[in-house]
């Protein structure tokens, strides 16, 4: 069985070989390897698989707003599917900028530098199946194609456009094809800095980019000819 591992990985097929080490154990078996105690559910403890699975790969950024392995530009997203391979919920990508945003482009932007190198890792997601049971899937290793990416920066710069425009408050999650913005906060009072429709500044939830399951969902499936 895998041991949790300090050192970060030296490349990307060290990273995969990591990952696939994994795959096919319970959460509960990882956690009790790695001393971490497992959570009654994920409803508070909603980054507890990806502290886990870090520990077994080598992670370095922690919280910082960089790739989950900057050394080698990997970017580590763990993904709940049901019993036939399929995105159980959207995939968080990074904090949305709601101030400070002029010249700001999608080529320099924070979700195009997350997005650009990812490690997938499929989990058993069902809500059926108990926390500890649950069985980490068969990594891969993922960029967008040029369509992809085509798709992404188009919903960027629209949503990037209406932040900017001060309507924030009007986004709602049907805006994007397969980017969407959505309120992230663990509550109501953790208010931050946005701009008003006429320009004013404005307190209002922080708001985060996530990826739609119509865009995991095919890339899962294109993966595992599913």
């Amino acid at each position: 069985m895998p041991n949790p591992i300090a050192t970060p990985p030296a490349d990307e097929h060290t990273l995969l070989e990591r990952a696939q080490a994994l795959a096919g154990y319970t959460l509960a078996e990882l956690a009790a390897r790695a001393n971490l105690p497992l959570p009654a559910n994920l409803k508070c403890d909603k980054g507890w698989i990806g502290v886990l699975l870090e520990r077994f790969l080598g992670a370095s950024a922690g919280s910082k707003p960089e790739q989950d392995f900057p050394d080698i530009g990997v970017e580590l997203k763990t993904i709940p599917i049901d019993d036939r391979g399929r995105p159980l919920e959207t995939t968080f990508v990074s904090v949305a900028p709601l101030t400070g945003n002029s010249g700001v482009t999608w080529e320099s932007s924070h979700v195009r530098h997350k997005l650009a190198r990812v490690l997938w890792i499929p989990v058993e997601g069902l809500r059926e199946i108990p926390l500890g049971e649950r069985h980490i899937g068969t990594p891969l290793i993922w960029s967008p194609s040029p369509e992809e990416e085509e798709l992404l920066r188009r919903d960027w710069e629209e949503l990037m456009d209406l932040i900017v425009l001060g309507k924030v408050e009007s986004i709602t999650a049907r805006h994007g094809e397969v980017l969407q913005l959505r309120p992230k906060g663990a509550n109501s009072k953790a208010l931050t800095q946005a701009i008003g429709e006429f320009g004013q500044p404005i307190m209002t939830l922080p708001r985060g980019f996530y990826l739609k399951k119509t865009f995991t969902g095919p890339l899962l499936a294109r993966h595992f000819h599913l």
